[in-house]
């Protein structure tokens, strides 16, 4: 894969990623209701650092492997930089190295090796979340419970780890037993009362799961997560749910023939397919894959935003607005000049909404944000100001 390509995938992807970040129960209110508004997200500020595998983490990464981890029969762990690089199945090549990490030297061992893998290997920076996934289902044998298995991994390439210990354990408790036993897979994760992050990563993570057990069936997993207890959990169980159908359009090694639920001629598909209470969390994210198979044409996709009904076409823009500031990185100008691609004056303001919650939610400071805000004109400057005290309030 080309390096420009691998950028612009792992730009998808974590735009995708920031776009399901934890999503607090307050700010929801059902479609149909009245005054109903847009659903707002939190990315987790750390997503672009943990997922580029940035200097702190290659630091880390380094010092874990100079320990020289032993494995049960003495045997000292050593790095091989040119493994699996010249195998005609790279990709399963080293879906076996990281499960026999795992099982040999443990989960902290294999993701260093990942983690440093992916600085050196653009095959693996490209890959390194489901190859993370494979890492969370090998290390799910590993601990006696969920929490014990979130402490010991971390969420380098958009949560992979966490969602594959979601996968394993679903897998675990199998199909017949799931619908029964949902409510309980995340309930000693502490941080369930605030929402924390650890405790999204965990429901979030039962779509991905979900998904895996049912065979990326989209429309029956949706329904599965209907089995959870509280709205926030559901929303949040869907947005795992389509994380996953996107997430599997880049993953070629294993969908070489295409997603099932995903359409290049129909970009917003399969949220026009979705019922009502579907809709939301899917144009929370579907903008990410609309960019990705128009060629990153953002103009384009503005206009498909467009065509959706309310309250939904709002909420499309605003996941457009986190998009535009993420391939902005985050610099004002660009960023107001990219959401004004979007023609309606409505649209334009939903688009900063989104634009000014992901500043914030990156630097996890106002700073940047009220900045942004003063070079806009209008009404526009007026809501992004609110919006951009509001939203850092909460954090």
């Amino acid at each position: 894969m080309k390096t420009g390509t691998i950028v612009k995938v792992l730009i998808a992807l974590l735009v995708l990623a920031v776009g399901f970040g934890i999503v607090y129960a307050k700010y929801f209110q059902n479609p149909g209701e009245e005054n109903a508004s847009p659903m707002v997200f939190q990315p987790d500020s750390q997503v672009l650092s943990r997922a580029m595998g940035e200097t702190n983490n290659l630091t880390r990464s380094r010092s874990i492997l100079a320990d020289n981890p032993i494995n049960a029969k003495g045997v000292p762990y050593v790095y091989d930089a040119d493994l699996c690089e010249n195998s005609p199945a790279l990709y399963g090549c080293y879906v076996d190295h990281y499960k026999t990490l795992v099982k040999d030297y443990g989960v902290t061992t294999a993701s260093a090796d990942i983690q440093k893998r992916s600085q050196e290997s653009s095959s693996i920076l490209s890959q390194c979340h489901p190859l993370m996934h494979v890492i969370g289902r090998q290390a799910v044998g590993n601990y006696k419970t969920i929490s014990e298995a979130f402490a010991n991994g971390d969420s380098f390439c958009w949560s992979g780890y966490y969602h594959g210990i979601m996968e394993g354990m679903i897998a675990n408790i199998g199909l017949e037993n799931l619908s029964k036993e949902l409510n309980t897979i995340c309930a000693d994760i502490p941080g369930k009362d605030t929402y924390n992050f650890n405790y999204y990563n965990c429901v979030h993570g039962l779509g991905h799961g979900i998904m895996a057990i049912l065979k990326d069936e989209l429309f029956d997993s949706l329904k599965m997560c209907d089995s959870l207890t509280g709205f926030w959990e559901q929303e949040s169980c869907y947005g795992g749910v389509y994380m996953q159908n996107i997430i599997d359009s880049t993953n070629v090694a294993d969908h070489k023939n295409g997603v099932k639920y995903l359409k290049p001629a129909e970009p917003l598909y399969p949220c026009t397919a979705v019922d009502t209470k579907y809709k939301g969390q899917c144009y929370l994210g579907q903008t990410s894959y609309a960019l990705q198979v128009t060629g990153f044409n953002y103009k384009k996709v503005f206009d498909l935003c467009a065509t959706v009904e309310q309250p939904y076409r709002d909420i499309c823009n605003q996941s457009m607005g986190r998009d535009v500031a993420n391939q902005a990185h985050h610099e004002k100008q660009k960023t107001k000049e990219m959401c004004e691609m979007a023609t309606d004056p409505n649209d334009i303001t939903n688009c900063v909404i989104g634009a000014v919650k992901e500043i914030i939610s990156y630097y996890h400071s106002d700073k940047e944000a009220l900045e942004y805000c003063k070079i806009l004109g209008g009404n526009d400057k007026d809501i992004c100001t609110t919006t951009a005290k509001s939203y850092y309030s909460n954090f």
